[in-house]
């Protein structure tokens, strides 16, 4: 018997065999884990490009507070050029790709009323529809990821399961 616990003390590295074994279950746990962590960055970064469509509707509100209430009826268009040049906003990046979000091209970028948005409805921009004292937003938003743009998505539609479904 001592001698049994004499040789079980003395015992002082790992055998291949367990060396094998742990290789193996660090694998495994592995193949686990980096999909998922995948997934969570992919689902971060729709949260963050629905976030800042939120965020420029936020923005939007304050331009009609501010620039449209004394105007008539009708629906403005609100480019995201327009909300940072005139500090409505701070430059928005796209999760997707680092960059700052493409803008799309106006008439006459200070001035929301010339601006009217192209055929292909790419770029930055929020509609606004005036009907009396009530607004309605609507927003645009393209992302370097196609699979992701958010067009023509009203206010109270900007979740993940409606906007990228």
């Amino acid at each position: 018997m001592r001698r049994i616990l004499k040789a079980w003390k003395n015992e002082k590295g790992l055998t291949l065999v367990e060396l094998l074994a742990v290789v193996v279950i660090l694998g495994i746990i592995a193949a686990i884990a980096v999909p998922s962590v995948g997934g969570l960055i992919e689902n971060s970064k729709r949260d963050a490009h629905l976030a800042n469509a939120q965020q420029m509707i936020n923005s939007a509100k304050l331009v009609a507070v501010s620039e449209l209430s004394g105007r008539g009826n009708g629906t403005f268009y609100v480019t995201l050029d327009y909300l940072v040049d005139q500090g409505y906003i701070d430059p928005v990046e796209d999760p997707f790709s680092g960059t700052m979000y493409t803008s799309i091209t106006t008439n006459n970028s200070t001035d929301i009323l010339n601006f009217v948005p192209g055929d292909a409805r790419n770029g930055a921009f929020i509609e606004i529809t005036k009907t009396g004292n009530s607004f309605v937003y609507t927003v645009t938003l393209n992302s370097s990821n196609t699979e992701f743009n958010i067009t023509d998505q009203p206010e109270n539609n900007l979740t993940r399961e409606a906007a990228f479904n």
